[in-house]
This record gives structure tokens, sequence and C-alpha cells, in this order.
């Protein structure tokens, strides 16, 4: 296996609100949770679990210029991550209330200064790090439309120096928002593509999942559908198909188990990993996530 390239991630950065129902939310009365406040953040958290893999990793990001902005990027120091992030004035740091149950979260969004991530930081955060060979782009980023500038230059510049390049494709509601010829533009060419089961439907239709991958394929070079409990699906340009399933585990919360899966596949794939195995890995980290509460490695 090839050693770790550094891993350039951009995106955004929250304070996750993670309530993990006992049943039920018993609309306009009281459910029972259990309940925990912790970083968050699509970018923040692969960030953190491409670091507890030992995988060098700098986070390009937004917070505002309070307390929860200092307490996020302290954490993520303390995980291991070296943080490129700026500090916005005026622009409070993001939050989500996530409500977690039967295997599901719901999330409830205040984006903050995620939407204020700056074309000039990120450019200025490429430059800064001369060692990195990959750059994990949250689609959060394209999908806002005030940080949309920004991650459009994050993978502009990342293929410009020569860095391979990889697109989490986020959220299924904001992808139809924005339209799946917009976004598929936006990531065409990209070497790799994730996307999960609603996701993959709205960007490439009610096909399976192979399916899917493939048609997509035609976007990005290699393509990961993430089926959850189903598995994994790989398909690449070169006609490899690959799938894997998941490992049988019981379910704490799903928040971050997106996050940790893509943490494991690059971290296998950028070592040199066939599909296969890249799939495997990324489904062993899903699970530990799934297996604890919150969106981050435990300490």
């Amino acid at each position: 296996m090839s050693p770790l390239p550094r891993i350039v991630v951009v995106g955004d950065v929250i304070t996750d609100v993670v309530a993990a129902l006992s049943g039920p939310l018993a609309t306009g009365s009281d459910t029972p949770a259990q309940i925990r406040v912790s970083g968050g953040g699509q970018a923040a958290n692969t960030a953190a679990w491409l670091a507890a893999q030992g995988a060098p990793v700098t986070l390009v990001a937004a917070v505002g210029d309070d307390p929860e902005g200092r307490d996020r990027v302290a954490e993520l120091e303390a995980a291991g991550v070296d943080c490129a992030v700026e500090r916005l004035e005026g622009a409070p740091t993001g939050t989500v209330i996530v409500l977690a149950t039967d295997g599901e979260r719901t999330m409830v969004s205040q984006r903050g200064a995620n939407l204020r991530l700056g074309v000039a930081h990120v450019e200025h955060a490429l430059a800064a790090v001369p060692d990195a060979g990959h750059l994990h782009l949250s689609a959060y980023t394209l999908l806002d439309a005030g940080s949309r500038g920004a991650g459009l230059r994050a993978l502009a510049g990342a293929r410009r120096r020569g860095l391979t390049t990889s697109v989490d494709a986020a959220s299924a509601a904001p992808l139809r928002r924005v339209g799946a010829a917009a976004f598929l533009a936006w990531v065409r060419d990209v070497d790799l593509l994730l996307v999960n089961a609603d996701e993959a439907t709205v960007l490439a239709g009610g096909l399976e999942p192979a399916a899917q991958a493939r048609a997509l394929s035609a976007a990005a070079h290699r393509v990961v559908v993430k089926r959850g409990a189903a598995g994994a699906v790989w398909a690449d340009r070169t006609g490899t198909l690959a799938s894997a399933p998941a490992r049988r585990v019981a379910v704490v919360d799903v928040t971050g188990a997106g996050d940790a899966f893509a943490a494991g596949l690059l971290t296998a794939w950028l070592s040199g990993a066939t599909p296969d195995a890249a799939l495997a890995r990324a489904g062993d980290l899903g699970a530990v996530a799934v297996s604890t509460l919150g969106a981050r490695p435990a300490p």
C-alpha cells in the first residue's frame, strides 16, 4: 500500500445538536431523547475521521467569530486536523438540529458562516499546502449559492495543482433544488463521486444501484452509491463494478455515518486498495460511526 498523501477537505463546520429519540416524534408534545451537543458538518466530520485513521488532513472552512466557532476549531485541532478556517465577523457558526430515530435522521439547519466561505480563502489555503495530493469537497459548498464560487474554485485549483479530487453529494433535497444537470456539470470529471441512495435517485433516476453508478460515471471517473444497511456499489469508467455488504451492528445514531464511510473509502483508495477492499474499509468505518452517538470518532 502507498503512503497517504495530505488530504485537503473543503466545506462546512457545524455545531450539531443531536437528539436520539426514544420513539416516534410526538408533535406538539414531549418525546424522551438522549441529547448531545458536539462538532458536526460534513466536511469537518470527514476530516476528523480521516485524522483518526492517521491521514494528514487540512480542513478549509469558515466559522463565526463566536465561542461556538472557537470551540469547533479547537475540537478539530485536538483531533489532529490542521485547520485553515476563516473566522468571520457578523455571521454565526452554523448549527444543525438532528432528530435521530429508527435508523434515520432529520436535520434542521442554519448554515451560518458556511455560506460565506470565500474564494480567496480557498485559494490561499490550497497554496499553503504544497504537500497535498487529494482534495475532498463537501457538496454543501456547491449547493449553497453563497459558497458555490469557493467550491468551484477549490475543484479547479486542485486540478491545476495535479491533485486528485472527490465530492460527496451531501443531501438530496438541496440537490433537487439546484437540479441534476447543474450539479453534474459542476462535478464533471472529478475522480470520485459519493452519493447515497436518495442522492443517486435525484441524479440518475430510479434505476437499480449498479445502473445508477454506471450512469453517473459519465460525469465522474468513479462513483460509489452508499446504500446504508444494504451496503455499497462502485462503478467506474473502466467498466469495473464492485459491491460490498454492510456490517450488521446495533444502530445508535446514523449521524456522520456517511462521513466516516467517505474517510474509510478515501484512505483505502488513496493507498492503492482495490475497489472491493476500499468499499470494505469504508463499510467498517461506517459501522463504527452508527454504533455511537454523534458524528465524530470517539476521543
